[in-house]
């Protein structure tokens, strides 16, 4: 039985690929699941899989090198899955500190500890063992409007203390397979989207306000782009990485569903008023009038868009699921699991928005 680490496996991609994994492979696999639970963490989200005798959760943080160290030596350990890190640009902007600690010096304790679990006496690593580093296509900076796109060869040019801060924890993974031939991989990822996200990212965030008839806060003048990639589609790409990807390599991930933010909101509004049953109350006020333009973020990137030529041509993944396809199927999960979402925005999430968006 292959054992996984997944550290952050609480939060929004995490729970999804320990969806997908426990889907996908059954008792033929066994994830241990390593979070914090600060706001985005949620064990709501692995509620279905929480008795299986193939899945164990330890709250821990991912800088606690102990409690890191422990969790190796108790557990035979394959693969670690990396995705836990402070991931909002807004809170990065108000808060660099706490990114640089859980991005930089937690990947570097993960790193340090599957290193020392791993080595053997000659300097070499177990067969079979394998770190896999999730990381965003925010490490490359920001494109020009009229064309071009990420590869795995541009240089990094990180905008936001959050990019700067995972772009730092990429070039310590990337030192590491350097310097010591440690078995890793990086994957970087555009944007994600579907169930399980926490309600601060722009999608759930206009659904839940469109639904609550709610003003939609949109930065600048709503036209930053961005690609979205549908989150089980990047579950399956982190998968094929682990079991097919060269060692020492990146690959890019992207959704080939490039989208103003402005037209996101828009294509949300009109999907909600098509998937509401008539009579329902909240159609009524679901428009367009609800968009309200705030002032834009500091150092707001303009585009980006990942080519991700290279994980298909060596790899053979390609995204699967076009974006008003995955909206449907993420907007169904939203209206089927109302209890999560008021359970989420219930408390320090509420405090943190009001706070967020008071002089905009």
């Amino acid at each position: 039985m292959r054992t996984y680490l997944v550290t952050g496996g609480a939060g929004f991609i995490g729970s999804n690929f320990i969806h997908y994994m426990l889907n996908k492979y059954g008792k033929e696999i066994r994830i241990i699941n390593v979070d914090k639970l600060t706001y985005a963490g949620n064990l709501e989200n692995l509620r279905d899989v929480e008795d299986l005798d193939n899945y164990s959760f330890v709250r821990a943080d991912i800088c606690d090198s102990a409690a890191i160290e422990e969790i190796f030596r108790k557990n035979d350990i394959d693969v670690v899955v990396h995705f836990a890190a402070e991931s909002h640009v807004d809170r990065s902007i108000r808060n660099p500190e706490v990114f640089v600690k859980t991005n930089v010096l937690g990947t570097l304790v993960m790193l340090n500890n599957a290193k020392a679990s791993w080595e053997l006496s000659d300097g070499t690593f177990k067969e079979g063992k394998r770190f896999l580093h999730v990381s965003t296509d925010e490490v490359y900076g920001s494109l020009e409007e009229d064309g071009g796109y990420f590869y795995e060869t541009t240089p990094y040019a990180p905008h936001s203390p959050y990019s700067a801060s995972k772009a730092s924890s990429d070039m310590l993974v990337k030192s590491y397979m350097d310097t010591y031939k440690f078995p890793a991989n990086i994957t970087n990822c555009s944007n994600n989207y579907g169930p399980y996200q926490f309600p601060e990212k722009l999608i759930p965030l206009i659904i839940n306000n469109a639904l609550n008839g709610k003003k939609l806060p949109v930065y600048g003048d709503g036209k930053n782009v961005r690609d979205w990639l549908y989150v089980m589609d990047h579950a399956k790409a982190i998968d094929m990485v682990i079991n097919k990807g060269r060692l020492f390599e990146t690959y890019n991930v992207g959704g080939h569903n490039e989208k103003q933010n402005i037209e996101i909101i828009n294509i949300i509004l009109d999907t909600l008023q098509e998937m509401l049953p008539d009579g329902d109350p909240r159609k009524a006020h679901i428009n367009k009038d609800l968009i309200t333009y705030v002032e834009d973020r500091k150092g707001h990137d303009r585009r980006y868009a990942i080519a991700p030529d290279k994980i298909k041509s060596e790899i053979g993944w390609e995204p699967e699921t076009m974006f008003k396809e995955g909206i449907k199927l993420t907007i169904k999960w939203y209206f089927e699991h109302e209890d999560w979402m008021k359970n989420v925005t219930s408390g320090d999430y509420v405090n943190y928005y009001a706070e967020m968006y008071k002089n905009k």
